[in-house]
């Protein structure tokens, strides 16, 4: 790719974080490949909510939640449109009780809360541009949760699409990312089953398919740490790329659009 793309921003006035607590070495993992480190997985925490906070945006930690190890991943369990947040129901039997246990700060943080009814709708397979909701099947992800969804998203002006993810992957947003309006971040793997159709596509790097879950927040690309030819393709694609370390997060199927809740504020709402 030779010639800069338009790259216009993804604009959040907020995020809500959650801190990591104890038990995350409980977490969930397809693939057991050792236990987090607390401490560390602590310390890139804090260097992931630095690198938000340093955007402008406000930026709120809520406290570890010790009896939900995956709690950490707080984007699991809700999504924000236009300032309001619906409370979903992430498919693992471990993560039922975390959406309960964060509303409450959904009322205070958010324009409204509505609860998904019934389903499995995990945060992990949702990726929202301007105007459309695409959300993936998977083991956390039913068609059942799409279909209560699929009104709710509508009411706030938005459009939902069903997405077919391979089998294989665990998560949509485990290879895939929106990195402006009109341009997407993927896997060679899910851009070749077509489902981002009208999007611009840049392709992660081949063995760096684990770069795909990337976050733009307002003028950066939070990247995972140890893709350089996957970085050098967003430099040279015109996006400021700036490199995070998630490694413990990786042990237990996390990244980096799963430990925050991403969200804008309506004119002349409040919001912390």
């Amino acid at each position: 790719m030779t010639a800069l793309m338009e790259n216009r921003s993804i604009s959040f006035t907020h995020a809500l974080c959650r801190a990591p607590a104890g038990s995350v070495t409980d977490g969930l993992r397809a693939v057991d490949q050792g236990d987090p480190d607390p401490v560390a997985f602590a310390r890139e925490h804090a260097a992931y909510v630095a690198a938000l906070r340093a955007t402008g945006a406000s930026v709120t930690v809520l406290p570890a939640l010790e009896e939900f190890p995956d709690s950490v991943f707080i984007e699991d369990p809700a999504l924000v449109l236009n300032g309001v947040a619906i409370t979903l129901r992430p498919g693992a039997p471990s993560r039922a009780g975390e959406a309960a246990a964060l509303r409450p700060d959904l009322v205070r943080h958010c324009a409204g809360v509505i609860d998904l009814p019934e389903g499995a709708v995990d945060g992990g397979d949702i990726l929202c541009s301007d105007s459309e909701v695409m959300v993936g099947l998977s083991a956390r992800t039913d068609r059942a949760g799409i279909a209560a969804l699929r009104p709710i998203v509508e009411d706030l002006g938005y459009r939902l699409r069903l997405v077919e993810t391979p089998p294989e992957i665990l998560h949509f947003k485990t290879e895939s990312s929106l990195l402006d309006p009109e341009t997407v971040l993927a896997t060679p793997r899910l851009a070749a089953t077509g489902c981002f159709a009208g999007y611009r596509v840049i392709e992660t790097a081949e063995g760096e398919e684990a770069a795909a879950n990337a976050v733009r927040f307002n003028a950066p690309v939070f990247l995972s740490a140890g893709h350089p030819r996957t970085a050098e393709r967003l430099a040279q694609t015109g996006y400021e790329v700036v490199e995070l370390e998630t490694m413990q997060a990786a042990l237990v199927d996390g990244g980096l659009s799963c430990m925050s809740l991403r969200y804008s504020m309506p004119d002349g709402q409040g919001g912390a």
